[in-house]
């Protein structure tokens, strides 16, 4: 018996095999919902731009003491912008290597009995808010690390970094860091963790094959091949940490500066941290300033996300 053809389907396409989503409802249906969703993010993010950049270009041109005494936007945006990445990058320094570590420690070492408690732990620690972790750096943490403060700033003295008088209370951005590098270690531990588990066996298993010791094995099995994904995974880390908002808020005592100093009493403030505090209370004219501050985070936040893909689709490419 010869069965009919359909006469709406493509003649050269195999129905087993079409992938496009023109084969059932069902796929038709989702392709349709996975777009819709794409889209939304895209609008979305377009309505932010839009609207900060309506409300905020206004702030580029208002009277000069709306600017914190800096006498103009440039001068108030610029050491607001040097602080938000002077954090991050602390942070990052903190977190990465104890992010890789914990990752490497749940995908190669621990026993799978004691791996998934403790992966289902730093998962965890991504749901805790905001608001906890700053007061616990600036409750407990801060004056724990008073002492710390006074050991740095009297042995270490002549580093930019600790060259002044140390921090009474702790609240610091030395303790800032800290925190956010508690912030950001979920991220960059799961992403690595992953990607690290995804390595071929057979890579792994050659590699000890020819006489490797197990670190061996990660450093020129392991590490080549989750490059691109551990890059992204700093990325995000680094995302994170820029537009992190009670935590510094809530810990530093912020001032409109440029410095390294970093366990002193007046801390740079990062631009999350500075509209956060001065949001209150603003005229317009000063909200017009605040907006076109969040406008060049969201600029700088953007170029780094794509500098980020940049990165990793050239590793994924070589």
């Amino acid at each position: 018996m010869t069965v009919a053809a359909d006469p709406g389907a493509d003649p050269g396409v195999d129905p087993k095999t079409d992938l496009t989503g023109r084969g059932s409802g069902g796929d038709v249906a989702f392709r349709g919902l996975a777009v819709t969703a794409a889209s939304l993010i895209l609008v979305a993010l377009a309505a932010v731009f839009i609207f900060l950049g309506i409300e905020g270009i206004p702030g580029f041109n208002v009277d000069a003491t709306h600017y914190a005494g800096q006498g103009s936007f440039l001068g108030l945006v610029v050491p607001l912008l040097y602080a938000t990445m002077y954090a991050a990058i602390l942070a990052l320094i903190i977190a990465v290597p104890f992010s890789v570590a914990i990752a490497l420690f749940i995908s190669h070492y621990a026993p799978r009995r004691i791996a998934t408690p403790v992966a289902y732990v730093i998962d965890l620690l991504a749901a805790v808010p905001s608001v906890v972790f700053g007061l616990w750096g600036a409750v407990a943490l801060g004056p724990y690390l008073v002492p710390a403060h006074s050991w740095l700033a009297t042995n270490l003295g002549w580093l930019p970094f600790f060259s002044g008088q140390p921090s009474g209370n702790g609240r610091t951005l030395f303790t800032a860091s800290i925190v956010l590098a508690v912030m950001i270690l979920p991220i960059i531990t799961s992403i690595c963790r992953e990607v690290f588990a995804q390595t071929p066996r057979l890579h792994e298993e050659a590699a000890l094959a020819l006489g490797a010791t197990r670190w061996e094995m990660i450093r020129y099995a392991v590490f080549p091949y989750a490059r691109s994904g551990m890059v992204s995974a700093v990325m995000l880390g680094l995302g994170r940490a820029l537009g992190e908002t009670m935590a510094i808020a809530m810990i530093a005592s912020p001032k409109v500066v440029i410095s390294l100093f970093i366990v002193g009493t007046n801390n740079p403030q990062t631009i999350a941290a500075h509209i956060a505090q001065g949001y209150k209370e603003s005229t317009p004219d000063r909200l017009a300033v605040l907006i076109a501050t969040g406008l060049v985070l969201f600029a700088f936040t953007f170029v780094v996300n794509a500098l980020a893909r940049w990165i990793v689709a050239r590793g994924r490419a070589k």
